[in-house]
């Protein structure tokens, strides 16, 4: 069967739209739409049909133009037969039996859909489509029947065809991998669906007090206020996290921020050095043009002489999953620890030949095992340099992998880290005070 014959025997049993005849055949010719492709097969059996009655087949080509008058809604066809002085087919509330007349609405959705994206800022679309579960299975069983070899869906027609008019009536371009914005689109309920896809700014921070948490730590009120925080609902009042998200929320006119730390430090140490990298996410961002530079200001002059940022620039979400990985990436501490009894040139010399290059075995920490999972972890030390401070005070200068715990290498953490500072020496130390000095990543 040829085009033409299968094209009239689909028409012959369904009444059916340009797009939705068309589509049938959308694998046959090239830098076209379904909808001239269905106009192109209809105008060719109008004038099959006329050629028809022009011979001994009169019949079957006046029959043929009654069927693409009524079941192919064609103009052309009905023009045709009142200039033969023929009967029209009878008047049907008919609509295309697969996708019900909604490819005519396409401009109205449109215009929806422009409307609902005039609050946002995004250089980037992408169109998703929803389609009832009865029209695709409708689809399925009509292209079963019909033995359609050509045809693509109506999913991936509406899909096109709304991203092109939406592409066009925006003046933005469609991205497939990376969207600043989801437009999804139902075509037969009309309506409109937006999903903002995420905003994330990375960088650099240091925090130059001792007496605040990387991340807010909320209360066990849950937020609701209580005696235990003070009615605030969170056990700190300042953070990290707060200094330098609260701006970047605010100017993005978000919906939250969600903060992510290569790593973290305990509230009582210093992240100084060049800082430890972050990155910001921001869900559902009104603004997107963000001037960071200004922003970066902002962050410093409201967190003077406590946080400080730097380097700020727009990344993506797979940046976050490579900071989360660098979390194990080497890092510099500078400890000041105080010893029991005196320290001699001899303890310096030992804690430096046996923990630089020592593999160090660590069981979670007691401070922190309430909330982290008891198991015994691995680090290495690259290097440990000692300098004594006083009788009984030295500073260690310590570049290792990333998540040694540093305060239990130095006590020992009742045995729990091995080797360690405390059993070397046979002299019971602890840390006075911790920095971290740079955070090494690739």
């Amino acid at each position: 069967m040829d085009v033409l014959e299968k094209a009239y025997s689909l028409l012959s049993q369904y009444p059916l739209c340009d797009h939705c005849l068309g589509r049938q055949f959308a694998s046959l010719g090239y830098s076209m739409e379904n909808n001239v492709r269905g106009v192109a097969l209809k105008v060719s059996l109008i004038l099959q049909a006329n050629d028809l009655i022009t011979t001994e087949k009169s019949v079957a080509g006046i029959a043929q133009l009654k069927i693409l008058a009524a079941q192919g809604f064609s103009v052309t066809a009905k023009e045709t037969l009142k200039h033969l002085k023929k009967r029209l087919p009878k008047q049907t509330d008919m609509v295309c039996y697969l996708c019900e007349g909604k490819f005519d609405l396409i401009n109205g959705l449109i215009k929806k859909t422009q409307t609902a994206l005039e609050s946002y800022d995004f250089t980037t679309f992408l169109v998703g489509i929803e389609l009832p579960a009865v029209v695709e299975e409708r689809e399925d069983e009509f292209k079963a029947a019909q033995n359609i070899q050509y045809g693509e869906s109506m999913r991936h027609e509406f899909g096109r065809v709304l991203g092109k008019a939406l592409a066009k009536a925006v003046g933005r371009e469609a991205d497939y991998i990376k969207p600043d914005v989801v437009a999804i689109l139902s075509p037969f309920d009309e309506s409109v669906r937006l999903q903002i896809n995420p905003l994330f700014v990375g960088g650099r921070y240091r925090k130059l007090v001792r007496t605040i948490p990387q991340s807010e730590w909320f209360c066990s009120c849950r937020g609701r206020g209580c005696s235990k925080c003070n009615g605030t609902g969170k056990l700190y009042a300042e953070s990290v996290e707060a200094y330098v998200s609260k701006p970047l929320l605010e100017a993005s006119e978000g919906a939250e921020s969600f903060f992510h730390a290569s790593g973290r430090e305990d509230i009582d140490v210093r992240m100084l050095g060049t800082g430890r990298p972050f990155i910001v996410e921001i869900s559902k961002p009104k603004r997107r043009a963000l001037d960071l530079v200004w922003l970066a200001g902002v962050v410093n002059a409201g967190a003077v002489g406590k946080v400080e940022v730097s380097e700020l620039h727009f990344v993506s979400k797979g940046d976050v999953r490579h900071l989360k990985k660098g979390e194990g990436a080497q890092k510099v501490y500078r400890l000041l620890a105080e010893f029991e009894k005196n320290l001699t040139a001899e303890d310096l010399r030992l804690i430096e030949q046996k923990l630089s290059g020592a593999l160090i075995k660590q069981q979670t920490p007691l401070r922190v095992v309430h909330r982290r999972a008891d198991i015994v972890r691995e680090r290495y030390i690259y290097k440990l340099e000692v300098k004594k401070v006083t009788l009984k005070r030295a500073l260690l200068l310590i570049r290792c992998q990333g998540g040694l715990y540093v305060k239990e290498l130095v006590s020992g953490d009742e045995g729990r880290t091995v080797p360690n500072v405390s059993a070397l020496l046979d002299n019971p130390a602890k840390t006075l005070k911790l920095d971290v000095l740079k955070v090494i990543m690739e």
